[in-house]
């Protein structure tokens, strides 16, 4: 015998729905006995987005099995609003905001690294390696892989909306807070060690001739020591963080 329930999405989580469903109430049909996360991840929204669901008012856990005539609302991760007396759907956000990135993102993670965040990326991750580094290492994963999200293991992870790398880090940016965080040229675009001042003396021998008459401030990063000076590209990159 069919089921009937009817749902309502808020806020950005309608951006997963189909456009007919969204901002609105509608009815999903069902014949067999489905968990809520079930049906809610079939509309094609990852459970990492979801941080209150309530049956008929009331909260409830991701395992709770819809009966016929239920009302469902699904609220996004909240960012003021205190909902500390309802049972929560995720996690408690992560003290200080790492990321582990797809091998999709390769421009968003230099772009993140810039600005100082610890951004884990290769081009060669399998999934079962992103997450399993992203809970060793307590890293939010970012991806545009739905699947990924839709992982029952992935406890902190955000589907990147935009596709273009500067408008996704300003989508980073918003999404997670980080205007009062960011820390420029702290971070190695290239393996994202930490960048230290060094001494000209120390790396002068690598440097080209232009380069070394009249540039005499360097710095290197400690675990690739690969060399940076405020040439050039640095303005670029300054330019960018302005427009941020």
């Amino acid at each position: 015998m069919a089921s009937s329930i009817t749902i309502r999405v808020y806020e950005e989580l309608n951006d997963f729905l189909h456009p007919s469903r969204r901002k609105k109430a509608f009815a999903f049909h069902f014949t067999i006995k489905r968990t809520i996360k079930d049906i809610i991840e079939s509309l094609g929204i990852p459970h990492t987005e979801i941080d209150l669901i309530l049956i008929n008012g009331m909260s409830a856990t991701f395992e709770y099995y819809p009966e016929n005539g239920d009302y469902i609302s699904v609220y996004p991760v909240f960012e003021s609003l205190d909902i500390s007396n309802v049972t929560r759907l995720r996690p408690l956000a992560l003290r200080e905001p790492r990321f582990i990135l797809d091998v999709h993102l390769g421009t968003l993670a230099r772009y993140l690294r810039l600005t100082g965040f610890d951004s884990y990326y290769r081009n060669n991750l399998e999934d079962s390696e992103i997450i399993r580094i992203s809970l060793e290492e307590q890293r939010i994963i970012l991806t545009r892989d739905l699947p990924l999200l839709k992982n029952g293991q992935v406890t902190h992870g955000y589907f990147v909306r935009e596709t273009s790398p500067k408008k996704q880090i300003s989508e980073i940016i918003r999404r997670f807070d980080l205007k009062n965080h960011l820390k420029p040229f702290t971070r190695c675009l290239e393996c994202n060690g930490l960048i230290e001042m060094v001494e000209k003396e120390k790396v002068e021998p690598d440097l080209q001739s232009g380069t070394r008459k009249f540039i005499q401030e360097f710095y290197r990063c400690r675990s690739c020591e690969k060399v940076y000076w405020k040439g050039s590209h640095y303005l670029r990159m300054r330019g960018l963080l302005e427009n941020l």
